[in-house]
């Protein structure tokens, strides 16, 4: 096996999907886009472990971080990749080997940039904080992360998706009184207190937040529920298991907050909290990339710039103080779905949209 970045985007999509890298599983790939990116001139390239990083070393007054993962969730029958017409289907076609891709193929391509260019190709996004490579980056190589502008290819639909929702994991937990269940007033079902836990979250304020023109949906849910001993004992506790997905203006204290004062007859235990990210599209990185990649789009299309409903890892760049968003080919709503496709044409486009920018 071995790439050509200089190859049409979309063929470097499909020797992508043909190339397995699980989560954990990425050194094939990883070890290929290595050997790739050494030879390219003007890059410095460093590796850390399965995530490869070039960047470019002149002095032009822009710096833009351009990311993608190159993991992918289990295959689900769809490797290797098929063509049917104009559809591109196979696992992480749309995420997002079609945005890394992208992404190779202008590190490749781009001749005589604008602003100096950061590219970062990074293992294991698709499952926990701490096995994902930019936590290890930000940790070992933090450098690395520094620019005026950040670009994700997580798959938009051709859209620019600015920011983040924060997104939080907690359980409420109801406890009761084992007693048996032919004697069940002698106990206290704790699976029936759930009830008002479920009332409780129904009720909860899931605001619609406006921010730089991007408009954020909050969600609060039920994702799993445990409880009961065994079918003749009455339970004494039951953890309901809650997702919160919160917009950007609020910061992880504060979400926190909402959340325990909202539950303040339970008892509330905070599994994990990630921040959002705001848009920023108004610091002039931003504005300037989201003019150059919109320019001449149809106003009755839409709006080509919307919020983010998801967490991703703009989220880290937020952080450190700088603008970043989403920007890459591909339907986010077929992500992780074993029919998960993307549109040959819709590479190409976006591809040459981002080289105008980076030219």
């Amino acid at each position: 096996m071995s790439l050509t970045l200089t190859a049409d985007p979309a063929e470097l999509t499909a020797a992508l999907i043909d190339v397995p890298s699980v989560s954990g599983d990425e050194r094939p790939l990883a070890d290929e886009i290595h050997q790739q990116l050494v030879q390219l001139p003007g890059y410095q390239v460093v590796r850390s472990g399965n995530s490869i990083l070039a960047r470019t070393t002149g002095h032009r007054p822009q710096r833009v971080v351009l990311a993608g993962h190159i993991d992918t969730v289990p295959i689900a029958g769809n490797v290797p990749s098929q063509l049917d017409g104009d559809r591109l289907a196979g696992c992480g076609a749309t995420d997002m080997k079609s945005g890394v891709a992208m992404l190779l193929h202008l590190a490749a391509t781009v001749e005589n940039p604008s602003k100096e260019l950061t590219f970062i190709f990074y293992d294991c996004e698709e499952v926990e904080h701490d096995r994902n490579g930019l936590t290890r980056i930000e940790r070992e190589l933090p450098e690395w992360l520094r620019g005026d502008l950040a670009l994700l290819g997580e798959p938009t639909n051709a859209l620019v998706e600015a920011g983040c929702q924060g997104t939080m994991a907690f359980t409420v937990t109801t406890k009761g009184a084992r007693a048996h269940a032919a004697r069940s007033w002698m106990g206290h079902n704790a699976i029936h207190d759930a009830q008002a836990v479920l009332a409780a979250i129904t009720s909860f304020d899931t605001r619609e937040v406006d921010i730089d023109g991007c408009r954020y949906r909050e969600g609060l849910n039920a994702v799993d529920i445990r409880g009961g001993v065994a079918s003749n004992v009455i339970p004494d506790e039951c953890v309901v298991k809650i997702n919160y997905r919160f917009a950007p203006d609020l910061s992880p204290d504060e979400a926190v907050a909402r959340v325990r004062t909202h539950f303040a007859d339970f008892e509330v235990t905070i599994i994990d909290v990630a921040a959002g990210a705001l848009p920023g599209l108004s610091q002039p990185a931003a504005a300037e990339f989201v003019e150059a990649v919109t320019s001449g789009a149809d106003p009755a299309a839409g709006p080509v710039v919307q919020a983010k409903l998801g967490w991703t890892d703009v989220a880290r760049f937020a952080a450190l103080g700088i603008p970043a968003v989403n920007y890459g080919p591909g339907d986010p709503m077929l992500a992780h779905t074993p029919q998960e496709w993307v549109d040959v044409n819709q590479i190409r486009q976006m591809t040459q949209a981002l080289r105008n920018y980076l030219s």
